[in-house]
């Protein structure tokens, strides 16, 4: 973080200043909700949460060397406090403090990022390419709520060039609130779908919710859209920014052809606004994630990034992220994917078509399926599409964990042609068990499910299982 005095962080957030004897005393430190992360110096932010409540861990916090706490009510502790009415108001008003701060200095560039599905991947694409520009902040995991996206801005230093703000969201007015904290130069909008749709209210509240990340946009600034979906192509009507699209057709500036996936990749031509092409090759698993390169491919070139450094750094890319598309196994020809970090209908699609699409002649396919999460009223139909995709996919088993996505095994059974190559179990525990009895050397085995659902530790340990 850049140096602040602890007055001057007081009086960021409006907050009252207690227990400090010495208010000129700077700080430096990183600033954490969790008290297992700090460090000597950090800053402490005592957030209550839904089954607990921060202020309960500010000794341990304050033992592993915190100088200064974020409190909602005074603590008997020898640490200097600020004392606000809401922690999480306070943390953003500090954050904006920082940002404003860097941005006076002239130097940095902020990407904000948001979309129902890729936010994580294409964050960590463009980190990888921007990195090697210069230094650059990019949120760690998926820090991209009004907790999250506070806490990796306040990583900026004086030196910082590039911040990519990963901005989620579960409802309308929550992106507005992260780009008046970092207003994005660039603004991205990878697609609309219906994750978290049970909380948005519905497909159309989305499509307002993400249209804030490019709606404060001014002539100076670049949208960044994704010209194959029809409601983010939508939003090119509320900005003000010049927009740069990217896709697969042939109205995107910056696009893909000659597409061709299998089980190590994706080969495709990338073609930039400017007109240059390169052939490439992404390791990252699945066509889908083709999409994500092109967005980063898209901002990189509008930072004045060449083709030959975006298309390198984008061929270094392994995995875009641990649980996401994560391939596993090996042994005895086994394959595990474990992309069960997060699901939503067009997540859980996408990969059952990897599945699908990258297997051998002859081999195969496990889908191993828990609930997606935060549909609301769409849950139900959401899982009886996924069991049906899967049909007609022809995966040769569906394993179903959990009564929540029973819709899924319900609506495979029902299809005559699907009878008997379809289960369900309750637990992970027990898919394990099923599974390590059952899969074959040879097969391909998707596990993908909410974050919720806790698939992801059974990814890995079917990765181990099968390891060498």
């Amino acid at each position: 973080m850049i140096a602040m005095t602890i007055a001057e962080i007081a009086a960021a957030m409006g907050a009252q200043l207690l227990r400090a004897s010495d208010p000129t005393a700077v700080i430096t430190g990183l600033t954490h909700t969790d008290s297992r992360d700090v460090r000597p110096g950090d800053v402490f932010v005592c957030k209550p949460g839904e089954f607990t409540d921060g202020h309960l861990f500010a000794p341990v916090a304050v033992e592993a060397g915190a100088a200064l706490l974020i409190v909602d009510h005074e603590l008997d502790l020898d640490v200097p406090q600020l004392l606000v009415d809401d922690v999480v108001v306070g943390l953003g008003a500090f954050a904006r403090e920082v940002v404003a701060r860097v941005r006076a200095l002239g130097t940095l560039k902020i990407v904000g990022v948001t979309g129902s599905n890729g936010k994580t991947t294409t964050k960590n694409l463009l980190r990888t390419i921007l990195q090697e520009v210069g230094p650059t902040i990019a949120p760690r995991a998926s820090f991209n709520n009004e907790v999250g996206a506070p806490l990796t801005m306040l990583e900026l230093t004086e030196e910082t060039k590039f911040l990519v703000a990963e901005m989620g969201a579960s409802g309308i007015g929550e992106i507005a609130r992260l780009v008046a904290m970092a207003k994005p130069d660039i603004g991205v909008v990878l697609s609309v779908g219906l994750a978290h749709a049970g909380e948005f209210g519905g497909i159309e509240s989305t499509v307002i919710a993400k249209t804030e990340m490019v709606s404060e946009l001014t002539p100076a600034d670049v949208a960044v859209l994704n010209a194959d979906d029809h409601r983010v192509a939508g939003m090119a009507a509320a900005t003000a920014a010049s927009i740069v699209w990217f896709g697969l057709g042939p109205n995107a500036a910056v696009r893909a052809s000659d597409v061709h996936s299998d089980a190590t990749g994706t080969s495709f031509t990338l073609t930039l606004a400017s007109g240059e092409s390169r052939p490439m090759r992404f390791r990252v698993l699945g066509e889908h994630h083709v999409m994500n390169a092109l967005a980063a491919a898209a901002v990189a070139e509008s930072l004045g990034v060449d083709i030959d450094a975006i298309v390198t750094a984008l061929e270094s890319v392994e995995l875009a992220e641990r649980w996401r598309m994560q391939v596993l196994g090996g042994r005895d020809g086994v394959t595990i994917i474990n992309d069960a970090y997060n699901a939503s209908p067009d997540s859980m699609a996408a990969a059952l078509k990897t599945l699908a699409q990258i297997r051998t002649p002859g081999q195969r396919t496990i889908a191993v399926l828990g609930e997606m999460s935060e549909l609301g009223e769409f849950s139900g139909e959401e899982h009886d599409r996924i069991g049906l995709l899967a049909v007609r996919l022809n995966i040769s088993q569906l394993l179903v964990v959990g009564q929540n996505a029973r819709r899924m095994h319900i609506s495979t059974i029902n299809q005559g042609s699907f009878d008997g190559e379809s289960s369900i179990v309750d637990t992970a525990d027990e898919a394990f068990e099923l599974l390590k009895n059952t899969i074959q050397p040879g097969d391909l085995v998707l596990v993908k499910s909410s974050n919720s659902a806790g698939l992801r530790f059974l990814g890995d340990q079917l990765g181990e299982l099968f390891s060498w």
